[in-house]
């Protein structure tokens, strides 16, 4: 049985190595430079398809950048842990090829899920700035008050939708509740997706498939399957994309996508050479 251990950095693949800087750069420059010279979020980070910020290179940039320490220093430690073994058996183009496909469908599968899970939202408010009825304004918020999340009870939502039920008739609370509907739709369809974990999630579905009875040491200390952590995982991002609670900002469908297709590139390229499960 082969074990796994990282316990030195050894010598970095060349794919791996750049990814690794790159990454990096882009991190400091979104600590540095943005946002006072340039938003990276809005430029580069993955927009919904009807947010005004959305680029068609959003779906390669978000790749590079991250929304903190741990999320990039978790993200890079996953890619030198699994992807230098691939970078190793593959060679750099092939696994470079493997990298930016996953990541790639990893972001095309979450423009599917913001627009399938933004959809009734969208239509609703387009409805309601058509109309301006009061009580599609009491109905719209407390219909989506929810799924705002945290922001909506801390720019004061609960206030405003009283003062409407109070004040049905006044056109300066009508006006002013529209604009905070705005506001906060607005802020939700801007809101980008970051990270390589799509990429990353991909990397991580070809090793447990490659190499599921190899044994990780799980913090270093428990050695467990690969097989075993790849499923539990996997189930748990399942789970959580289905569940779809209110005020989870990591992109389950993100990593389900770029696990997925992962999987069915290491299943292609590999089916006529499976004889050993290391």
């Amino acid at each position: 049985m082969t074990e796994f251990r990282p316990s030195s950095f050894p010598i970095l693949p060349i794919v791996i190595k750049n990814l690794l800087i790159i990454n990096v750069l882009f991190f400091l420059a979104q600590n540095t430079i943005a946002p006072t010279v340039v938003d990276f979020d809005d430029l580069l980070g993955l927009h919904h398809l009807k947010s005004p910020l959305f680029q068609p290179w959003q779906i390669v940039t978000h790749l590079f950048l991250h929304a903190g320490l741990g999320h990039i220093v978790s993200n890079m430690f996953a890619l030198w842990m699994f992807g230098s073994v691939l970078e190793n058996l593959w060679g750099p183009k092939r696994f470079l090829t493997f990298y930016f496909l996953c990541g790639i469908g990893a972001g095309l599968i979450q423009l599917a899920w913001l627009w399938f899970d933004y959809r009734n939202l969208l239509n609703d408010f387009y409805l309601l700035k058509m109309q301006q009825s009061p009580t599609q304004i009491i109905q719209f918020l407390q219909q989506y008050g929810k799924d705002f999340g945290e922001i909506f009870y801390r720019t004061g939502g609960p206030d405003i939708l009283n003062f409407v039920k109070e004040n049905p008739s006044d056109p300066v609370v009508i006006n002013k509740s529209l604009e905070y509907i705005t506001n906060l739709t607005s802020a939700k369809v801007n809101s980008p997706t970051i990270g390589a974990s799509g990429a990353v999630f991909g990397i991580l579905a070809a090793f447990v498939y490659l190499f599921p009875n190899t044994e990780i040491y799980l913090y270093f200390l428990f050695p467990i399957k690969a097989k075993w952590i790849g499923l539990a995982y996997f189930g748990y991002e399942i789970y959580s994309g289905i569940v779809n609670n209110t005020g989870d900002n990591i992109a389950h469908w993100a990593h389900i996508g770029g696990g997925l297709v992962g999987f069915l590139l290491v299943l292609t390229w590999n089916k006529r050479n499976r004889q050993t499960f290391y």
